[in-house]
């Protein structure tokens, strides 16, 4: 297979293809028609409750309302219901050229959820790598008698991450340290829902930080979405950012749900946007990705299983040039998930590969794109064919 017109490094380039491996890169004369990247990784998904809408639709916005309606709906949830809406989203992502994604699963109650396992059985089936979080409320895992066998459970059933929601909880420091221990003891990654609200008191990521520098857990700890960084002050934000960068804490930011959920009122243009302040993060040395989070759910009506669609949303809501945040949905996601480093794309190493149609990134990003993935080196069937 060759592939004439790729942009790669500044330059207009042919891959040629052999035996599911990059052979030869050369020069390629006239305009560039196809732009490269790895195939990406999702580090932040809801496979669970995806595809709820509109049967769940929360009573008024916000974060919590959408919590509720969710909760309500669990109750008429099977393991044909969760699978199919679970295999739904796959496909999907597996379309958009997703390599890797990591779902959270909701575990509100000391014993193991329904969904737990049913994901677990797809992980084996799945057209790409699936990954599970639990994302238990820290009131329930930050508990000293409650914890532990979830942690326990966790580390001999689950992907090697523990997980949790945490928001302005009382006795914050002692459970989140009980967290860090469970972690400890089992080997396990953390992987947190914090301070998704516009409260400046919501400092948990703050603590997750301290935490993080103290057990030494460099590169094993993301954080998500952290909406209050966005209202805090710009002094105060800048110090906790560069402690983040040194304790090796990563941020992931969600725009498609926090442009959503965040100061939202019914007959009222939100002001505020909830994005953590995420060119500062990079800035001070933060690893940051991007993920869709919530896919037509309570959380979310909208949405897509595409992580050139998630970029696209956070380059518009954040100002960003897409060509400069590719690492965002490839590289930076695949080291927060552990997962094997993505080779370059250089002579020799396998051709995964996302190519999107477009003379640059900006004009592969400005409306609906076609694209074609690589699996190691053959055309998978959802391919999009670019017209004539």
């Amino acid at each position: 297979m060759r592939l004439d017109g790729v942009t790669l490094g500044g330059r207009t380039v042919a891959l040629e293809i052999e035996d599911g491996r990059i052979a030869r890169i050369e020069p390629a004369h006239g305009p560039a028609v196809w732009q490269v990247m790895p195939r990406p990784v999702d580090p932040h998904v809801h496979l669970d409750k995806t595809f709820l809408w509109p049967r769940a639709k929360p009573p008024a916005s916000g974060l919590f309302p959408a919590i509720e309606a969710t909760l309500t709906d669990r109750a008429s949830w099977t393991a044909e219901d969760i699978r199919a809406r679970a295999e739904r989203a796959l496909t999907e992502a597996g379309a958009a050229g997703t390599r890797a994604l990591r779902t959270h699963v909701d575990w509100n109650e000391p014993g193991v959820p329904l969904a737990w396992d049913v994901l677990g059985e797809m992980a084996a089936d799945a057209p790409l790598r699936l990954q599970r979080a639990p994302l238990v409320p820290l009131d329930l895992l930050g508990d000293a008698e409650l914890g532990p066998p979830i942690a326990a459970h966790v580390a001999a059933t689950g992907d090697g991450v523990l997980g949790s929601f945490i928001y302005r909880n009382a006795d914050l420091a002692a459970k989140l340290a009980r967290v860090f221990d469970l972690a400890d003891t089992h080997g396990l990654r953390l992987d947190f829902h914090v301070d998704e609200g516009l409260e400046a008191e919501a400092q948990g990521f703050d603590e997750i930080v301290r935490l993080a520098a103290r057990h030494g857990m460099t590169g094993q700890v993301l954080c998500g979405h952290a909406c209050a960084l966005s209202i805090r002050p710009t002094d105060e934000v800048a110090r906790v950012l560069d402690r983040a960068a040194k304790a090796g804490v990563a941020l992931c930011v969600l725009p498609p749900t926090n442009l959503w959920l965040q100061d939202g009122q019914h007959g009222r243009t939100p002001r505020l946007r909830g994005l953590a302040p995420l060119q500062e993060a990079r800035a001070a040395g933060v690893e940051v990705m991007f993920g869709a989070d919530n896919v037509a759910d309570p959380f979310y009506p909208f949405g897509c299983y595409d992580p050139l669609e998630t970029l696209r949303l956070a380059c518009v809501a954040a100002h960003l040039d897409p060509a400069d945040w590719l690492e965002a949905i490839t590289t930076a996601p695949a080291r927060a998930l552990g997962l094997d480093p993505l080779p370059p794309i250089v002579p020799g190493a396998p051709a995964d590969l996302l190519l999107v149609a477009g003379r640059d990134w900006h004009d592969a990003l400005r409306a609906p794109a076609h694209r074609r993935v690589l699996c190691a080196g053959q055309d998978m069937p959802e391919n999009r064919k670019v017209p004539a």
